[in-house]
C-alpha cells in the first residue's frame, strides 16, 4: 500500500522548505517520515493513512481538555458565525483579560497577542522601555521563541555575553544577552554581580519544557526573584508552555514565586492562536498608547480564537480538574518508569500536572548540557517504537510531552504496554 505521508511530504518539499511550518515537524531529530495528520477527536489523530495514535504532544501543550471538546467547539462555531476578525476592540477580549487575572494574582493588566513569540519579544522589549537598561539574562536551554535577541547560546566563560545560534542574528544583536547555565546559582550571583546595574530582566521558564522536561530548583528560582528585586531588574516568567498546563495558577503556583511580568501561550488560546503577557499595572501601562513602548498586532485579541480561549478556561477552572489531570500524568510517568526498571532500561520521568517528561537515564538532569548527554540512538528507538504502535510522543529528544483530560486508563496503559515491549526488545 502506497504511504500517503511519503506523498504528502515530497509534495510539502516543493513548496515548503524542509516540507513543514515548523522545523521539529520534520522528524530530522529522529529520522523517517513525518506523520501528516488529517483529524483529530480525543486523545487521538488519525494520519494521512488512516492510523489512529495516542496523541502525547496535543499540539505542544493547548489541548489540555484534548481534541474537539464539545464545549470549545460550540463556542468557537458560534464565535465564526459572528465575524472571523474585526480590528477593532470586543468584549470577548475583556472577558478573556478578565478571566486569566482571575487565575494569575501577579498579573493586574495583561495584553493578548497572537503566538509566544510575540509575547516573549514585546515582554522584553517592555522591561528594557521600563527599566532603561539593555542587558537581559536568559538559561541554556530555556526556549522563548524565535526573536533574534534570544538565539542565543551560552558564551565561552562565567557569565559572558553570547553568540548566535542561528544565521541571520548579527552578534552584536545579542551582545546584551547573557546566557547562564540553568540552576548554576553560583553563574548567577556572578552575572548579578558584574552586571546587576545593567540588566534590564531575567527571563527564566520555571519548568523548562524545550530541553524535555527540567524543573527550577526551589533555591534557584527564589534566588531569581531575590537578586532581581535587589538590582532593579524585572523577573520574567516564561508560562507559554507551563501557564494553566502544570496548574491553575502556573509554574509561579508550583513555585510560591511572585514574578513582575509573565508570557502566557497555549492553553490560554485553546489551541487557537493566541498568546498573552502581563504585570502590574504601573509597568503595563509603558505600552502604547499610553507609554512610550511600542507594540502592536492586527489579529491581537481575534474574536474566534478568544471564544476558544475562554471556553477552555472554563472548563479547567472546574473543581477536580487538575487533580484529575496530574493523577492521569503520575500514572504513565510512574507506569513508564516500572516498565523501563523491568527490562533493565535506564530511565526517570517527571511530571507537574498535565506536562511530563523522561530521560534514558538514571538521574533526572539539573541542566541543558546534561540533558545532552542522553542517548540518542535509543531514544529513537523508543520513538520509532511507539509510532509503530499507535503512540505518538514528540519527535525529539528534548521536548516535553502532554496529557490531557481525554486520555482514559486504558490509553495509558496501553502506551505504558507499548513501551515495555520496546524496552524488552533493545
Amino acid at each position: 500500500m502506497t504511504d500517503q505521508n511519503d506523498l504528502l511530504f515530497e509534495r510539502a518539499r516543493a513548496v515548503i522548505p524542509g516540507g513543514v511550518n515548523s522545523p521539529v515537524r520534520a522528524f530530522k531529530a529522529v529520522g523517517g517520515t513525518p506523520r501528516f495528520i488529517q483529524r483529530a477527536q480525543g486523545a487521538y489523530f488519525w494520519d494521512a493513512n488512516d492510523k489512529r495514535y495516542i496523541d502525547y504532544i496535543g499540539s505542544w501543550g493547548p489541548m489540555i481538555l484534548g481534541h474537539g471538546h464539545p464545549a470549545v467547539v460550540e463556542a468557537v462555531q458560534k464565535a465564526v458565525l459572528e465575524g472571523f476578525s474585526y480590528g477593532a476592540p470586543t468584549e470577548r477580549e475583556i472577558e478573556l483579560a478578565e478571566a486569566i487575572l482571575a487565575l494569575v494574582p501577579s498579573m493586574e493588566m495583561v495584553r493578548l497577542v497572537s503566538s509566544g513569540t510575540e509575547a516573549a519579544m514585546s515582554a522584553l522589549r517592555l522591561a528594557r522601555g521600563a527599566t532603561g537598561r539593555k542587558t537581559i539574562v536568559k538559561f541554556e536551554g530555556c526556549y522563548h521563541g524565535h526573536a533574534d535577541a534570544l538565539l542565543v547560546k551560552a558564551g565561552s566563560g562565567l557569565a559572558t555575553f553570547g553568540n548566535p545560534t542561528s544565521a541571520g542574528v548579527p552578534p552584536e544583536v545579542v551582545q546584551h544577552t547573557l546566557v547562564l547555565e540553568y540552576n548554576n546559582l553560583q553563574q548567577l550571583e556572578e552575572a548579578f554581580a558584574l552586571h546587576g546595574k545593567d540588566i534590564a530582566c531575567l527571563m527564566i521558564e520555571a519548568i523548562a519544557g524545550n530541553m524535555n522536561f527540567v524543573r527550577a530548583t526551589p533555591e534557584f528560582a527564589k534566588r531569581c526573584r531575590e537578586l532581581c528585586t535587589q538590582h532593579g531588574a524585572l523577573l520574567i516568567f516564561d508560562e507559554v508552555m507551563t501557564g494553566f498546563r502544570v496548574g491553575l495558577h502556573g509554574a509561579q503556583g508550583v513555585l510560591g514565586i511572585t514574578p513582575d511580568l509573565t508570557v502566557l501561550g497555549k492553553v490560554i488560546g485553546g489551541g487557537m492562536p493566541l498568546a498573552a503577557f502581563g504585570g502590574p499595572r504601573a509597568i503595563m501601562e509603558q505600552l502604547a498608547p499610553l507609554g512610550p513602548v511600542y507594540q502592536a498586532g492586527t489579529l491581537s485579541g481575534n474574536p474566534v480564537a478568544t471564544a476558544c480561549g475562554l471556553a477552555t478556561l472554563k472548563e479547567i477552572s472546574k473543581p477536580g480538574f487538575y487533580e484529575a489531570l496530574a493523577k492521569k500524568t503520575r500514572t504513565l510517568v510512574d507506569g513508564l518508569k516500572a516498565a523501563a526498571a523491568a527490562e533493565g532500561q535506564p530511565f526517570n520521568a517527571d511530571s507537574e500536572g498535565g506536562m511530563f517528561g523522561f530521560f534514558l537515564m538514571n538521574e533526572l538532569p539539573q541542566n541543558y548540557a546534561t540533558v545532552m548527554t542522553t542517548d540518542n540512538a535509543q531514544f529513537n528507538a523508543l520513538f520509532h517504537g511507539l509510532l509503530d504502535r499507535g503512540v505518538y510522543i514528540a519527535p525529539a529528544l528534548y521536548e516535553a510531552g502532554f496529557v490531557s483530560a481525554a486520555h482514559s486508563e486504558d490509553d495509558i496503559a496501553a502506551t505504558i504496554a507499548a513501551a515495555r515491549d520496546i524496552f524488552s526488545k533493545r
